[in-house]
């Protein structure tokens, strides 16, 4: 049986193209603070952490995956964006520590029982950008497995007491060849103590 490093390794091997920033940072990245430190969880190819470093944020960049931290280490060299330390790690098993994080980025990721402690890693003022699949979709792509796709509204009741900043769920309704379609992406803010 393949493992799950084995699996994303492959995956991260076959991608090729233009890079792909998760859609809440591309349309939000000027509500994010000046400095401070930022985590991309289960980065993948580190676009979104690139981004984040270029917008002057010290980034930690964590995936499962060897080739993929390669390839954002080789791009970020590239670029000179030396504000990004990329580690291979299982983010499952070491979570982020509490109250560490001021800007925390998941893009195309959904592991519910990490959710209280992503949610604990953020500073007071903290900023949380989430985008995922849906199990409402229009047209086929993403998982099909149920346990990483969000019920309706679901993204909304995983990280209670957050300050709701920006939120996107368009579901089935309207036009479907429009739009952002089979995902959900939300901003929100840690409150203050």
């Amino acid at each position: 049986m393949q493992s799950v490093q084995d699996k994303w390794d492959n995956i991260y091997q076959q991608k090729e193209g233009d890079p792909r920033v998760a859609e809440v940072l591309q349309h939000n990245h000027y509500l994010l603070p000046e400095k401070g430190v930022a985590l991309d969880l289960a980065c993948g190819l580190g676009d979104n952490a690139m981004m984040m470093a270029e917008k002057g944020l010290n980034v930690m960049a964590w995936d499962i995956s060897p080739v993929a931290i390669t390839h954002l280490e080789q791009e970020a060299n590239a670029r000179g964006l030396t504000t990004i330390d990329a580690q291979v790690r299982d983010v499952v098993v070491a979570p982020p520590e509490p109250n560490s994080i001021d800007v925390l980025l998941v893009s195309l990721f959904l592991e519910r029982s990490l959710c209280p402690a992503l949610l604990a890693a953020l500073k007071p003022g903290g900023l949380l950008l989430y985008q995922t699949y849906c199990q409402q979709k229009v047209h086929a792509g993403g998982p099909n497995n149920p346990d990483y796709l969000l019920a309706d509204n679901e993204l909304l009741r995983l990280f209670p007491g957050l300050k709701l900043r920006v939120y996107r769920e368009e579901s089935l309704l309207g036009r479907h060849e429009i739009g952002m379609r089979n995902q959900a992406w939300m901003m929100a803010e840690k409150p203050l103590l």
